[in-house]
């Protein structure tokens, strides 16, 4: 007599995810770097006196947002395929451990991947090539190095993020995202958004740096050798201080170089925040569930940080 087939780990997906579900794969909470950034690179152009072209800066964000909404289904995507988000049950949702509904069988790891190809290729390729007949060449450049960084974040055999080198992509995929805003508006490269957005960049590579934390565990397991797994949560977390202090002090710099004007120093009102996730790390350590907070105020300082310089560049415009 013919054993039953073994029951399911997971509920079976739907036929076809609705527009809820493929929102929710984007991980929307996490889209507002991506506006910050945008909001900042557009400031460089406005303060120099080059314009604002309200049309442009709408198809900029919208581009922006769909690239990063699209690299993290792909994050996820590939995340289902290692086996990382399904060993993690330790992360804290929603900042780490990816957008669970793989996992809670409310899509398939095919629905994933298509809607990943979807947002990249079928959206944010043309679009970019269509804007970049609007503002220039330059433009052709820094998408395609965004788009091969979501790439190589997440998928081998590059899988920058399980090399402990994630932090790396992050920091340059949104020092793009500024230099890509300043770009479009202004119609060429410039050196002052080119250095002073890497303080920034910085504290974006800190969130990913934040997050590694609580899924240091699940990504040791499946051999994810993230920042973290490689040095261990107590030098991971005097990486972060070390990253935080670096990006504050940068901007310190430059602005004392007389590369950005003196009011970007309306930046630093980041720092506080940077300090005190910095200090909850190195407190908890080894207690990754008690991190919840220096997340919150790492995206904080991020965030902080690029409106507050976009604000001082905006309130300079001509």
């Amino acid at each position: 007599m013919p054993l039953p087939p073994a029951p399911s780990a997971l509920p079976a997906p739907p036929a076809s995810p609705n527009w809820r579900t493929l929102l929710r794969m984007t991980r929307p909470g996490s889209l507002l770097l991506t506006v910050a950034a945008c909001l900042l690179g557009m400031a460089f152009a406005l303060a120099c006196g080059c314009g604002f072209d309200p049309l442009r800066a709408a198809a900029t964000l919208t581009l922006a947002v769909t690239a990063h909404a699209g690299a993290n289904v792909l994050n996820d995507y590939h995340d289902a395929l290692s086996g990382a988000d399904a060993a993690n049950q330790e992360g804290l949702f929603p900042f780490s451990g990816g957008s669970r509904l793989i996992q809670q069988g409310l899509v398939s790891e095919a629905d994933t991947a298509r809607w990943a190809a979807v947002l990249l290729l079928l959206l944010v390729v043309p679009a970019g090539l269509l804007l970049a007949l609007h503002s220039g060449g330059g433009l052709v450049l820094i998408g395609m190095a965004g788009l091969f960084l979501a790439w190589a974040y997440s998928a081998p055999p590059l899988a920058l993020m399980a090399r402990g080198l994630g932090e790396v992509a992050v920091a340059l995929a949104w020092w793009l995202v500024v230099l890509g805003a300043d770009y479009v508006q202004r119609r060429q490269f410039f050196v002052i958004p080119a250095a002073t957005a890497a303080s920034f960049a910085l504290l974006a590579a800190n969130i990913l740096l934040a997050n590694g934390f609580p899924d240091a565990a699940a990504d040791a397991r499946v051999g994810k050798k993230t920042l973290v797994v490689r040095l261990g949560a107590r030098r991971a977390a005097w990486a972060y201080l070390l990253i935080a202090l670096l990006a504050h002090g940068w901007l310190a710099l430059a602005v004392w170089l007389l590369i950005p004007p003196d009011r970007a120093l309306w930046g630093l009102a980041s720092l506080p925040l940077s300090l005190a996730a910095g200090a909850l790390l190195l407190r908890h350590a080894g207690q990754p569930q008690r991190l919840r907070p220096a997340i919150v105020l790492t995206i904080a300082a991020a965030l902080v940080h690029a409106l507050a310089i976009a604000a001082a560049l905006a309130s300079m415009a001509r």
